[in-house]
């Protein structure tokens, strides 16, 4: 017998008006917080899709940018350059371009706060977990989407990089 259903008779034993739905503590939390709990995920699911298209564009931007500087970094192989050289040249530009952007995206958070603190639930607007742990998930994939193109530099010959022009 459970505990819901024996309130249920003891309420109906008493008053001759039954008891329409009888729920639990826990129950009637879950009901009062389902839309802001439904947001939060969606919010949630949306930034983590979000992440792909980022990373793909770090990726473009990456592979665009060793395409463009192949002569340059034939010259540096050339004059004696290692690989970790050129894999650090390359990773460093991309987290450059990221920490820039991470910058001008936590700035923009900062202020835009006011407007989201109403459609945030358990976390204050200025959470500092938060602002942590965003910016570090978009560098770690930023180093990710940076890492294929940097490795693709590593490669490049350098005579075959000298012929091309």
């Amino acid at each position: 017998m459970s505990v819901s259903h024996a309130v249920q008779q003891a309420l109906l034993a008493g008053n001759q008006l039954p008891a329409a739905k009888v729920r639990t503590m826990e129950e009637a939390s879950l009901d009062s917080t389902a839309q802001q709990n439904f947001d939060s995920f969606l919010l949630s699911l949306f930034a983590a899709i979000a992440l792909l298209p980022a990373s793909l564009g770090i990726y473009g931007v990456m592979s665009y940018s060793v395409e463009r500087r192949t002569h340059e970094i034939g010259i540096r192989a050339a004059l004696g350059a290692s690989r970790g050289d050129t894999l650090s040249l390359v990773i460093l530009q991309a987290l450059r371009m990221t920490i820039a952007r991470v910058g001008a995206g936590i700035a923009t958070s900062f202020w835009l706060t006011r407007l989201l603190s109403t459609q945030l639930f358990g976390v204050k607007p200025s959470d500092p977990l938060t602002f942590a742990a965003a910016p570090l998930i978009l560098l770690a994939f930023a180093l990710a989407a940076a890492s294929i193109p940097a490795l693709r530099a590593t490669r490049i010959d350098a005579l075959t990089a000298l012929r091309h022009e």
